[in-house]
């Protein structure tokens, strides 16, 4: 099998890479939990931080420079973008800087609606075909994205180092002859 990559990994937010959804849990202003890495708190002191693999998984998907995009049909864009913008991803390596999670992401579609509409604005954007695309969410109506060619994986219980290693070869089993 290929140890081939997709060119472009698109995540969900909400239920995929932190665990709440963002426009029903979180209570706006945010704020950084002092100098603590990938956690930041809302106006009531609500965590919010990705799950334990996502920032490795990140750094990973960067080295190879793979592209990422965040696809969330939140009802709070700003607030997920605010998150993005002030969670900080801890290094790779110890000589490495630490990062803004959100300068990771080459594109955000971050808006109500259906998620085959996210994607057909992230295949405008980047002129990436749908079928170098590989698509993790929690939930199973978004698999809907496969109608465009898209590879999509299922994560019921966050993204994980095991979830992001059989999306891949999910993605890969279908480019067998490329």
């Amino acid at each position: 099998m290929s140890l081939r990559l997709p060119k472009l990994v698109v995540f969900d937010l909400d239920y995929t890479l932190w665990d709440l959804w963002i426009d029903t849990h979180v209570t706006g202003p945010l704020r950084r939990n002092k100098n603590d890495l990938n956690e930041i708190l809302d106006k009531y002191d609500e965590k919010i931080s990705f799950y334990r693999d996502v920032p490795d998984i990140l750094h990973r998907l960067r080295t190879a420079g793979v592209m990422i995009a965040a696809c969330s049909r939140t009802e709070a864009p700003r607030l997920a973008q605010q998150a993005l913008g002030l969670l900080l991803v801890p290094p790779k390596r110890g000589d490495d800087e630490v990062m803004l999670a959100i300068d990771f992401f080459d594109q955000l579609e971050i808006y109500p609606g259906s998620k085959i509409t996210h994607f057909k604005k992230l295949h405008e954007k980047t002129g990436i075909p749908y079928s170098e695309m590989l698509f993790f969410d929690d939930e199973h109506r978004n698999s809907e994205v496969e109608e465009l060619g898209v590879t999509f994986f299922l994560v019921p219980r966050g993204l994980s180092h095991d979830a992001f290693e059989k999306g891949l070869a999910k993605w890969r089993t279908r480019h067998a002859d490329d």
